[in-house]
């Protein structure tokens, strides 16, 4: 269905912009000595960034921010405590590197389950919603990064900006797609994207606190999908 493949291209290309992409031109063309100890000095230092990433959001993820420390993270990584303020101002600055990164794995991963479930862009919203869900209870580091301590480390207000520059122009254009198509009468797309993902992370929020088996989840996915089946007539 063409809605589909739309969106799925939409999901894509929106995903692809939120990731800062590393590209070697590789244009077969000869380096000279200066050129070449940049790009050596380029890759130490991603490599390094990396490295402080990936040990944080293990950290963050295993124990929360405030049992994680600096030193810590730097004698895990095996870097030096310069490399990291060379890279982050600081942990909290580090932290919120972190959780964009959570944020990035999570669209794709919602990306995914919707160009392998959905049908059309009412199944797409119910998919990806349903994935986050998910997620928001078995995905460690979305759960204790991203629903558990961003909220309180970076402010509400950080935090929902980061999580809405991710998510809002997924939904309203999903939302955009269901009205062409006619299966939702047409309706002003982003104050409806909004209150959407408003209950949507509500919802991942209540799950991400709960240790109850998976009830939580599975009561506000049947409140959900009782939500997203009202926009339909």
């Amino acid at each position: 269905m063409s809605v589909e493949i739309t969106y799925i291209h939409t999901v894509c290309m929106y995903h692809r912009d939120m990731i800062a992409v590393n590209v070697d031109g590789g244009g077969g063309e000869q380096m000279t000595d200066g050129e070449g100890k940049r790009n050596l000095k380029a890759e130490r230092s991603l490599a390094t960034r990396t490295a402080l990433l990936g040990t944080a959001r293990e950290l963050f993820a295993e124990r929360g921010y405030g049992a994680v420390g600096t030193e810590e993270i730097v004698k895990a990584a095996g870097v030096t405590r310069g490399a990291l303020y060379h890279h982050f101002d600081g942990k909290l600055e580090l932290f919120a590197a972190v959780y964009e990164q959570v944020e990035s794995a999570l669209m794709a991963e919602i990306a995914e389950a919707v160009g392998a479930r959905a049908s059309d862009p009412l199944d797409a919203l119910r998919v990806g919603a349903l994935a986050f869900l998910d997620a928001s209870e078995n995905d460690r580091a979305l759960r204790q990064i991203a629903l558990v301590d961003a909220p309180s480390v970076l402010g509400w207000e950080r935090w929902r900006e980061i999580g809405m520059r991710y998510a809002l122009g997924l939904v309203q254009a999903t939302i955009e797609e269901a009205a062409a198509a006619g299966m939702i009468e047409p309706q002003p797309s982003a104050a409806l994207a909004h209150l959407l993902l408003g209950a949507i992370d509500e919802g991942a929020l209540l799950i991400a606190r709960s240790d109850d088996g998976g009830e939580t989840r599975r009561q506000v996915a049947t409140s959900l999908e009782r939500v997203l089946g009202s926009l339909v007539g």
